[in-house]
């Protein structure tokens, strides 16, 4: 079904269909994504938090800061993120021995535990995209870099 037909209207021009396609289709994927999430608890930021600990588990303990940097969502509250997700007991939060303004930020075992009972939910994203062949999937990939690229020029 094309975009004109989904949403019953038209657009002025290329340019704005395709502004209004990748708004739309970014918003189903991760509408998608989210259900998975919901089942562990989790929201998509909280989520992206976790797996940031988590990948950089061997630099040791890291900082808001330093979270908030790599996150997907910069707009995010990353200290009610850490502190929602230090309620569940997900992460450790310590005060920075150097700087009492920082905290120091690990996850925890149960952290690492519910993040490897959401494989489901990795497998979920996996097939989000699956219908397109690897070369697609690549193209998509370089035109998305592209419009980034272009928005940090």
């Amino acid at each position: 079904m094309t975009l004109e037909e989904e949403l019953k209207g038209r657009f002025r021009n290329d340019y704005h269909k395709g502004m209004i396609n990748l708004t739309y289709t970014t918003k189903q994927l991760s509408y998608e994504f989210l259900k998975s999430l919901k089942n562990h608890g989790l929201t998509e930021q909280q989520y992206n938090v976790l797996r940031i600990l988590r990948g950089f588990r061997s630099v040791g303990p890291l900082s808001i800061g330093f979270i908030k940097e790599r996150m997907l969502d910069k707009d995010s509250d990353v200290s009610r993120l850490v502190d929602r997700l230090f309620d569940k007991e997900l992460l450790t939060r310590k005060e920075n021995s150097d700087d009492r303004r920082q905290k120091s930020l690990e996850i925890t075992d149960k952290g690492l535990a519910l993040l490897d009972n959401m494989f489901d939910c990795e497998k979920k994203a996996d097939t989000l995209l699956n219908h397109l062949s690897k070369h697609e999937v690549q193209e998509l990939n370089r035109l998305l870099d592209k419009i980034r690229n272009n928005l940090n020029n």
